[in-house]
């Protein structure tokens, strides 16, 4: 199926290529091709933004900053509400989007747009209710009361893997606290990001409040954005190997940082598990966005006595799976993002096999047009083999033995990140024990799915810094200012 004729309204890539995004207006430029993951066909240009270009942006949200801040929290409630309904109207449109510029299957696709929009509407609530602070001191010598103000000026940094998903996490608390923004997508996904622009021109949002460029040179920009002395806030999702460049560039100026980096995650079963419920777990855990997620399981952890029935089944389940472009109704699995992306994750599973490990299904690339790479489960694999250790992005499930709950328990820990864990297992008590015992930011326990617009997203250790979402999502965009009262 190819996607000629399914193309219509903000499903258009060519709508969204019409330039940058500054202080309201739409600027026209090329530069940036943008792919067809699924053929290596360009489906758009977008505009290759230089220093002054970012610089500009700067301005723009600088001008409108001081109106914006001063706008009362259920005007900017309002506009948020609005941008949700207008995602949510928009929603089909939007999926087909993502699944041309991402490859993504429509129904990962279409579980994006919806979860993406969510922001907007968790945080149109959370605007309005921005805590503060009024106690007396124990000396009884003055009273204490805090506020909170927008940070200011902020940075918005986000991936190709959840392009719609990872703007809104952050526009939406960024917005909701007072703050204007410049919003630097991927070069590989930012048709999406120019819809949402759109969509948020239309739900209201002030000219200058969102501003949104593209650039090749990431770098550069980005450190120019960070030099100037009115942003204060940088909020980055990506890679840890980046996360700690910009953290050091931030710290030339002193600039507050969110970092959502890499993961590692494992997936542990134990023989008392529902071995049905840890199947569908872990391919909703691994196969979401076919393995391209920072909270994907990396690593399944099984014990002996339920590990080969595991392994059988996984596979099973795994070499069922349809693969096709995303945009074909009947695809599960679709491309990668690049033909990059298909040689890392092949140079670590032939090295896996060299150490021993067997492919029980998949295990090579597909030959022929696109990125893909097929679903693939390791068993026998190495602890020692490099795919234990590094982030897969990909639709690989290596699978390790173990025997003991201690041993479990130091295999999870044994790694650099600490962003999402899983476990399954029929004792609570053991689930509970376990989870204190893994160094992480958040743990699904017999449940394969954790993300949640309401809930505090993030990580430990080389996981980054701070958390999205939730009741504290918020706050990341804020400073607490105290005051000494005297009555």
């Amino acid at each position: 199926m190819t996607f000629q004729g399914q193309i219509s309204g903000y499903a258009d890539p060519a709508l969204h290529a019409q330039g940058l995004y500054i202080g309201g207006r739409w600027e026209a430029g090329t530069g940036i091709p943008v792919y067809n993951p699924a053929t290596g066909d360009i489906l758009a240009e977008v505009p290759d933004a230089a220093v002054d270009d970012a610089l500009r942006a700067v301005d723009a949200a600088a001008a409108a900053a001081a109106k914006w801040r001063a706008t009362p929290p259920r005007q900017r409630s309002e506009i948020l509400r609005r941008w949700y309904q207008l995602m949510a109207e928009h929603a089909e449109e939007l999926a087909m989007l993502i699944a041309l510029e991402n490859g993504k299957a429509l129904p990962d696709a279409r579980g994006e747009v919806a979860y993406a929009a969510e922001f907007f509407r968790w945080y149109a609530e959370e605007a309005t209710r921005i805590p503060g602070e009024f106690r007396h001191t124990p000396s009884g010598s003055h009273q204490i009361l805090v506020d909170h103000e927008p940070i200011g000026i902020s940075v918005l940094i986000t991936p190709w893997n959840f392009p719609a998903a990872m703007a809104t996490r952050k526009i939406g608390p960024a917005l909701a606290a007072g703050c204007t923004v410049i919003l630097k997508p991927a070069s590989e996904t930012p048709l999406t990001a120019y819809a949402m622009a759109r969509l948020g021109e239309e739900a209201g949002v002030p000219a200058g409040v969102v501003n949104v460029l593209t650039t090749r040179n990431p770098a550069a920009v980005t450190n120019a954005m960070l030099a100037d002395p009115r942003v204060r806030k940088l909020s980055f999702t990506g890679s840890t190997g980046v996360g700690r460049g910009l953290l050091a560039e931030a710290a030339k100026t002193v600039v507050s940082c969110s970092m959502e980096l890499g993961g590692n995650a494992p997936f542990l079963v134990f023989d008392d598990a529902d071995l049905n419920a840890a199947l569908d777990g872990a391919m909703v855990a691994k196969m979401r966005n076919a393995g391209e997620a920072c909270t994907a399981a990396n690593r399944f952890y099984v014990q002996a006595g339920i590990h080969d029935a595991f392994v059988k089944g996984l596979t099973e389940r795994m070499a069922n799976l349809k693969m096709g472009p995303g945009y074909d109704a009947a695809t599960q699995c679709g491309p990668m993002i690049t033909q990059k992306a298909v040689r890392k994750i092949d140079q670590l599973v032939t090295d896996a096999i060299k150490l021993g490990a067997r492919a029980t299904t998949g295990g090579a690339p597909l030959e022929g047009t696109g990125y893909f790479y097929p679903p693939t489960v390791l068993e026998n694999v190495p602890v020692d083999a490099a795919i234990a250790a590094e982030e897969i992005f990909g639709p690989v499930a290596p699978v390790y033995r173990f025997e003991t709950e201690a041993e479990a328990i130091q295999l999870a820990n044994d790694t650099e990140y600490g962003l999402a864990a899983y476990i399954y297992t029929a004792d609570l008590k053991r689930a509970m024990r376990v989870g204190k015992g893994i160094e992480t930011g958040m743990l699904g326990i017999n449940r394969g799915l954790m993300s949640d617009p309401a809930a505090p997203f993030g990580g430990v250790k080389q996981s980054g810094l701070g958390r999205e979402g939730g009741v504290t999502g918020i706050l990341e965009f804020m400073e607490a200012k105290y005051y000494a009262v005297e009555f």
